[in-house]
């Protein structure tokens, strides 16, 4: 392999050094006064655009443990992106493939770390629902309920949704969190709880190759999980359903094939 021009060289010692300035000398001949501004700069604009992508994250951790986190992120990571609104999905790389998780850590902070993640993700994603044949009025149960493609469901084990300084939970909670993250025709991300019934319904929803009723999805669900009460469920099911066709989690229904 060709040896690198001298100014390549350079190039990757600076770099080498501003990522990791401790244990990483300067290249020779820069005033070590123009290598602070430029240590400084990147480390700062770094912690400032990681602070505002991860801001319940940032508010928990003591400053060093968070700047720690920083020059961690800095050190061990080589980003495939140059984009900044990238830049959350490399660092949640990080904390889920290099960042080995301390003592002190918090046990939730790479799930935290996702749901922030999660939603800045919703709120720039370029996907749009394909409303053809679409009714947003149409009858749930008799037709076939039609799911947005700007909801993403998730299950954590820790609620993380609800984590604040205020709150900070010490274990995991008894059963899946399952969290509905959905982004309305306003462009707002919301977030909607949902309990195990209606998660495995969402599922299915999703994918309903059969194109089966809002009814038949239900019945079918009441079949899987042994549910003792059919009626019920699909009454239960049909709020359930509403509700989330007000929350633009369903884009509304589809005509039975």
């Amino acid at each position: 392999m060709a040896e690198l021009p001298e100014f390549q060289k350079r190039q990757y010692a600076f770099a080498a050094h501003i990522r990791d300035p401790e244990h990483v000398v300067a290249p020779e001949g820069v005033e070590d006064r123009r290598m602070a501004i430029y240590r400084h700069l990147f480390f700062n604009n770094l912690r400032n655009l990681l602070s505002n992508m991860f801001p319940v994250l940032k508010k928990l951790l003591p400053e060093t443990k968070w700047c720690g986190l920083i020059r961690q992120f800095m050190q061990l990571h080589r980003a495939k992106t140059p984009y900044f609104l990238q830049l959350p999905e490399e660092f949640l790389a990080f904390l889920e493939n290099e960042y080995e998780l301390q003592q002190d850590d918090f046990p939730f902070l790479i799930e935290l770390a996702h749901y922030e993640y999660i939603e800045l993700a919703l709120s720039i994603s370029e996907e749009r629902n394909d409303l053809t044949g679409v009714d947003p009025d149409g009858d749930l149960l008799m037709n076939v309920p039609v799911k947005s493609d700007l909801t993403w469901v998730y299950a954590y084990q820790y609620p993380v949704h609800r984590i604040s300084s205020d709150y900070i939970p010490a274990e995991p909670a008894e059963q899946p969190v399952f969290l509905a993250v959905y982004r309305g025709n306003n462009d707002k991300v919301g977030f909607l709880e949902l309990n195990p019934i209606t998660a495995a319904l969402l599922e299915l929803i999703g994918q309903n190759d059969s194109q089966a009723s809002g009814e038949g999805l239900l019945r079918a669900l009441a079949a899987q999980t042994k549910y003792p009460d059919v009626d019920a469920l699909i009454q239960h099911g049909a709020a359930a359903l509403e509700e989330m066709r007000q929350l633009e989690i369903l884009t509304g229904t589809r005509t039975p094939a």
